[in-house]
């Protein structure tokens, strides 16, 4: 279907944001020593720090799924005032400042606290350790995988799901069988997102997990540390990040622009 000419003026407030979006980072890439980027990135600091924020992240993607589905699925059936209140908590953790929602973590998970003290007394030390990170990014990135999943199945038509349960089907064979596979984009983009945040992760993950090599260092925290002694070792793990965090956008606007609800 062909669309309507944009006015010729878009072209220039586009070709403004263009060049404030990608400036910076043409400015760090020339920056970059890529001769020394490969000594760079092989010292045992970046290399804990880069295989701790692969791990966690590839857990956290797991945990977000695993609990971010259904949630989403839940909440794209609800209605009413609860219904609500239930997206608004959901979405929360996206507009609150990394540091607030690490505070909140500590507060809720912290060995002083009642929860954190029990958990700690059954041998389950939480704050400060590996798996605070992990919780860390769960509760940041979580959100992304629920609004892109509860979006696609707010968008989806319901006739199959509906056809499947008339013939007998039971709920989790319509859910298996034909809601999850109508949304497999969506759950895959949103997976990436997810991905992609818990990669970024910074404030929440200092504030709850701290910063201890190969425990919770993670990438972003290795570069903050490194930008104030080493440069050059800052800028070769930014660059890292960066070519990291370009793929996964680029999987994510690549199953966007093939995404399909419908058979």
């Amino acid at each position: 279907m062909i669309r309507p000419a944009l006015p010729r003026w878009v072209a220039f407030p586009a070709g403004i944001a263009a060049v404030f979006l990608t400036l910076p980072l043409l400015a760090m890439l020339l920056r970059v020593p890529w001769l020394k980027v490969p000594a760079l990135l092989t010292t045992p600091a970046s290399l804990d720090a880069l295989s701790l924020s692969l791990r966690t992240c590839l857990l956290t993607t797991v945990l977000c799924l695993i609990l971010g589905l259904p949630l989403a699925l839940l909440l794209s059936r609800a209605r009413g005032r609860w219904a609500t209140i239930g997206r608004t908590l959901a979405m929360l953790p996206m507009v609150l400042p990394p540091v607030v929602a690490g505070l909140a973590l500590l507060v809720a998970l912290g060995r002083r606290t009642w929860l954190g003290g029990t958990l700690e007394a059954a041998g389950l030390d939480v704050a400060f350790s590996t798996s605070a990170v992990v919780i860390a990014q769960t509760f940041v990135a979580m959100p992304y995988l629920v609004v892109s999943v509860e979006g696609a199945l707010r968008s989806a038509s319901h006739r199959y799901e509906i056809a499947a349960a008339t013939l007998g089907a039971s709920p989790t064979t319509v859910l298996r069988r034909v809601t999850l596979p109508l949304i497999a984009p969506a759950i895959a983009s949103g997976a990436a997102l997810a991905f992609a945040r818990a990669l970024g992760e910074f404030g929440a993950t200092l504030t709850f997990a701290g910063s201890l090599q190969g425990v919770s260092r993670t990438l972003p925290l290795e570069i903050y540390l490194q930008r104030e002694i080493d440069t050059d070792t800052a800028l070769a793990l930014s660059v890292t990040l960066l070519a990291i965090a370009a793929m996964l956008v680029a999987a994510t606007a690549k199953l966007a622009r093939g995404r399909r609800w419908e058979p």
